[in-house]
């Protein structure tokens, strides 16, 4: 991700636990399941005492040490860091000190160890979108093979790996798992529950637009949607004089990166069908060949970060920016804009994270009933007229354990009990009733989170459904993430702002992506895994031969970029998952 969220702090407190007891025997892992864990688990007690009788066992080589990890600046990582490390500590006698920071400082961290392989922590959660980083740079150890070597005596046989959700997002072209999740979300379409279900609001919309007000299937619903509600005054049912039909965020700022990279142009149906990216061209644009080689970016080399659909992508975001949000937004960050909709005058937001679901539940606000419900909910996102059945619609970020190889030997066994144990089953349920970030398909589907749904707006039922599958991180095709990542928000904010054409600003983005591209060629640093770039051709050409062998992308311009506004029943949609 790209989430900067201010981490929780006073975790601990907050929960009314008392100070660690000081030992470290199964007597410390008891104390921990009865004031911690409070029997909020999928394991029974007898298989938690299971659990943390092997950790126990497992650390007593590694007792003594004392290991440095670090993590982005989110409440699940409060969590672990205040509350779960202590207790580690206190069962197992291996010290962890969990540095919580930000985001852009974590990848700093880890280009610094990988370029000078100085061990600056034994272990980070790292996001998979490095995940074509880390395979090809060859600097992390894949926990396929450590789970069988160097790392098997400290690997639980009860990890169960098949219970997370996200392992294919942190699974190599060579089939090779390297990384393990540690927390997700995704970023979903959020609405205001209470406006849509409004007879009058419901009748008004119907006579303007002549099909139901619902959540939006495609593009051209939300923009109807948007257009309705900027301006309208609701307060016939108790909300504000004015209301805005789309809320953003348009700062040229690193965020504003995220806001595009997170899988905005594969919403609009710019790349390739398949999950969970698609291929040969992503998300990004890049296009790879048959051994997962980058070969471009731009429509020349056969990409698309450039094509009509990138352009179409990013001219929509630009022109409900402009007007369907609040004048505002166009000079807010990602942080400063998350919490708009929780102020009562955002009907709907096309792009929004469900990590900020803890926050727009919160008694008092405008977003929320007297009885704690929300007034709002969330739903899959809309898609855009390029957008075809099979493709991914939408982003997930997936922090994930990573061990770098430049760590030392006993330093990375350690650092893996540690991301074991706040990954177990033991805890799971636990940490994610605090972070609301799921990673277990045990916990999404544990009681305790059934009682919960209702105060969750849809979060539950979305990751019990089975359009889960299309919400996916970044890809494989993307050869040096830090590198690449960097030149989105630049370009993009050169369209943002106005100083150049959305069409100018991608052929720029994709330049330059392909620039560093072809750096990483001539250094012949990635090896046979690094990029080859392809011959030059025109659009119609790269089409034309994409079609031939399989797939569509770089796509040809529609004629008509507006397609017939769908819309559904939220209920309705909501049943159809349930069923």
């Amino acid at each position: 991700m790209k989430l900067a969220l201010r981490a929780t702090t006073a975790v601990a407190l907050a929960l009314g636990l008392s100070a660690p007891p000081a030992f470290a025997d199964m007597k410390a892992a008891n104390e921990f399941l009865d004031q911690v864990i409070g029997g909020v688990s999928t394991l029974g007690r007898p298989d938690q005492e299971k659990e943390m009788q092997w950790f126990v066992d497992a650390a007593k080589p590694y007792q003594g040490m004392e290991i440095h990890v670090v993590s982005e600046s989110l409440t699940t990582h409060a969590f672990e860091s205040k509350v779960l490390a202590p207790w580690f500590s206190k069962i197992t006698g291996i010290k962890v000190i969990h540095d919580v920071i930000q985001e852009g400082d974590v990848v700093e961290k880890i280009q610094t160890q990988m370029q000078t392989g100085e061990n600056i922590y034994d272990a980070y959660v790292n996001d998979s979108d490095f995940i074509g980083t880390h395979w090809r740079y060859g600097q992390v150890r894949n926990l396929t093979d450590w789970m069988k070597g160097d790392g098997k005596a400290v690997t639980n046989p009860d990890l169960d790996l098949k219970d997370f959700i996200g392992l294919s997002f942190t699974t190599g072209p060579d089939g090779k798992l390297y990384q393990l999740p540690d927390q997700q979300f995704a970023n979903l379409y959020w609405f205001r529950y209470d406006w849509f279900t409004d007879p009058k609001t419901k009748a008004d919309f119907k006579k303007e637009y002549g099909y139901d007000l619902g959540v939006p299937v495609n593009w051209s619903a939300y923009e109807d949607i948007a257009k309705f509600f900027t301006g309208r005054d609701m307060s016939y049912i108790g909300g504000p004089k004015k209301v805005y039909g789309n809320m953003d965020y348009g700062k040229k700022d690193p965020s504003l990166g995220w806001r595009f990279t997170d899988a905005w142009l594969s919403m609009a149906g710019e790349g390739d069908k398949g999950l969970p990216n698609g291929k040969p061209v992503d998300e990004w644009g890049i296009r790879v060949n048959d051994k997962d080689q980058p070969v471009g970016s731009c429509v020349d080399r056969g990409g698309a970060t450039n094509g009509p659909a990138a352009v179409y992508a990013v001219q929509k975001y630009i022109d409900w920016l402009k007007n369907y949000a609040p004048p505002s937004a166009e000079g807010m960050t990602f942080s400063e804009a998350g919490p708009v909709p929780a102020q009562g005058e955002i009907a709907q937001q096309a792009f929004w994270y469900t990590a900020f679901t803890a926050d727009m539940v919160k008694k008092g606000l405008p977003v929320v009933n007297d009885d704690g419900t929300p007034k709002w909910r969330m739903a899959p996102s809309p898609h855009g007229s390029y957008w075809e059945k099979g493709m991914k619609l939408g982003y997930q970020d997936v922090g994930s354990w990573t061990l770098m190889k430049s760590t030392p030997l006993k330093r990375a066994q350690a650092a893996w009990l540690y991301a074991q144990f706040v990954t177990s089953k033991t805890v799971d349920v636990k940490k994610s009733q605090t972070g609301l970030t799921f990673i277990r398909n045990s916990t999404i589907h544990d009681k305790s989170f059934t009682d919960r749904a209702p105060n969750l707006g849809g979060l539950i039922e979305f990751y019990r459904s089975p359009a889960r599958v299309q919400w996916t991180p970044t890809g494989t095709n993307v050869p040096d993430y830090p590198k690449l990542a960097q030149l989105w928000w630049q370009n993009i904010g050169d369209a943002s702002s106005g100083a150049k054409s959305v069409q100018a600003a991608m052929d720029s983005l994709c330049a330059a992506q392909e620039k560093v591209m072809e750096r990483i060629q001539r250094s012949g640093i990635q090896g046979d895994k690094g990029p080859r770039m392809a011959d030059k051709h025109d659009l119609a050409w790269w089409h034309k031969y994409s079609v031939e062998h399989g797939s569509q992308s770089p796509k040809l311009k529609l004629a008509d970029e507006r397609e017939k506004p769908v819309t559904v029943d939220y209920d309705t949609l909501i049943k159809s998952w349930n069923e």
